[in-house]
């Protein structure tokens, strides 16, 4: 994996690869920054990624997967991206800073375009907002969310509950104290000091967070 911008979200994303084991060239402009990391990553080096010859010395273009996480210079990331795009790379992932920055991406034939900034302020708004213990927005209206469970759905099986038609979602998994999540089944009986995954439309997984 090739990890470009090594700023705070290329920092973290290339040490979270690297914590799973994950081979990681993280590429930045800043001899400072690379040699913070030179110890952390595979390879961590000093590139201007906006030229061919320096990716292709490095050997980028023999990657199936790249990330550009530059995002104070719209330019070098555009550029950036144009290059890896022309290596014929298969999944690119590219952080835009704004909709504008995302569609050009986008026109460019970036596959993975990601608003980091844009995506935590939506996830912290629906957390603080309700009862919800983590969220998860997917596309096309759709949401999971860990909460703890309403007073209507427990101490009966799930298929009792009627939980999928009276609220429009569907519980996934639950976890009991001291245990890991295992997956619901109709029969699952959901108790008040469980911790349940539900999913469904956004609203409607909304809507059942705030339920008491």
């Amino acid at each position: 994996m090739v990890v470009i911008g090594l700023g705070r979200f290329g920092r973290s994303l290339a040490l979270e690869l690297a914590d799973e084991d994950t081979e990681v060239l993280g590429i930045d402009e800043n001899p400072e920054v690379v040699q913070l990391l030179s110890g952390s990553l595979t390879h961590a080096v000093r590139a201007d990624s906006t030229k061919e010859d320096a990716l292709r010395q490095l050997a980028v273009h023999e990657f199936d997967r790249a990330v550009v996480a530059i995002g104070t210079d719209l330019e070098a990331s555009i550029l950036t991206a144009s290059l890896l795009i022309s290596f014929g790379i298969e999944n690119v992932w590219a952080k835009a800073t704004s909709e504008a920055h995302g569609r050009i991406l986008t026109q460019l034939g970036v596959q993975h375009v990601v608003y980091p900034e844009h995506d935590m302020g939506q996830r912290v708004a629906h957390l603080v907002r309700g009862r919800m213990l983590d969220y998860i927005e997917f596309e096309d209206d759709f949401a999971m969310v860990k909460t703890d469970p309403p007073t209507a759905i427990l101490d009966v099986p799930l298929s009792s509950s009627a939980v999928r038609t009276r609220y429009g979602i569907t519980v996934v998994a639950i976890k009991r104290p001291g245990e890991g999540f295992t997956y619901a089944t109709p029969d699952t009986v959901v108790r008040a000091d469980d911790t349940v995954i539900v999913a469904g439309r956004t609203r409607a997984t909304e809507r059942f967070s705030e339920l008491r």
